[in-house]
C-alpha cells in the first residue's frame, strides 16, 4: 500500500436495504467501515473478437486492492442508475467516450461478513481503443474467455467479482443469459 490516502472514501453513496430501496446516504469509507449497503455496477466487456478485459486494481483502491476483475464498474453514485453507473464506469475505466449503453443481464444481493451491496451485471462490446484509467488500474489485457477461466485459480481476484462471474456462468449455462 502507498502512503497516500485509498481512493474515493469520502464519495457520498445511497445505502439501501434488503429490497434495494435508498434508506440514507453515507460517505464510501464510513459504509465499507459500517458494512453499509450500497450498490454496484459490474460490467463485462469484450472486444471485436470476443476476448474480456481483465485487470488487476491499484493498491490505492478502497476495497480489494492490488487484486484483478474480469468486470469494470464500481459504485452506483447518490441519485444515479444503474445504467447510468454501468455506462459512466466503463467509460472512465477504459478511458474511452461513445460506449454503447451496456446490456443488462442480471442482478443479485452480494453479501459477507465485511460487505453487502446489491449488484447490477451488464455486458457491452467495445471496439473502441482503450486507454485504461491509471488511478484505477495497473495492467488489464482483453484475454480469451479460456485464458481467464484458467486464471480464475491462480490470481487473487475481487470476491464480488468472482461472485458475479460465477453467476454469469451458471445462467449462462442454464440458459437464463
Amino acid at each position: 500500500m502507498t502512503d497516500q490516502q485509498p481512493l474515493n472514501a469520502d464519495e457520498v453513496l445511497d445505502v439501501v436495504d434488503e429490497n434495494d430501496q435508498v434508506v440514507g446516504q453515507a460517505p464510501r469509507g464510513e459504509t465499507y467501515a459500517r458494512r453499509m449497503r450500497t450498490r454496484c455496477a459490474f460490467v463485462l466487456v469484450r472486444d471485436a473478437e470476443d476476448r474480456i478485459f481483465v485487470h488487476r486494481r491499484t493498491p490505492r483502491k478502497l476495497v480489494f486492492p492490488s487484486h484483478y476483475d474480469m468486470f469494470v464498474g464500481g459504485v452506483v453514485g447518490t441519485g444515479e442508475t444503474y445504467d447510468q453507473a454501468a455506462l459512466r464506469e466503463a467509460e472512465e475505466e477504459l478511458g474511452v467516450q461513445g460506449l454503447a449503453p451496456p446490456e443488462p443481464l442480471f442482478k443479485f444481493l452480494y453479501e459477507t461478513a465485511e460487505h453487502t451491496w446489491w449488484s447490477a451485471v451488464y455486458q457491452v462490446r467495445c471496439t473502441l481503443p482503450v486507454a485504461p484509467q491509471e488511478s484505477e488500474i495497473d495492467w488489464s489485457a482483453f484475454l480469451p474467455e479460456e485464458e481467464l477461466i484458467r486464471r480464475l485459480d491462480e490470481w487473487p481476484w475481487t470476491p464480488d467479482g468472482m461472485a458475479a462471474y460465477r453467476q454469469l456462468l451458471a445462467r449462462r449455462e442454464a440458459g437464463e443469459i
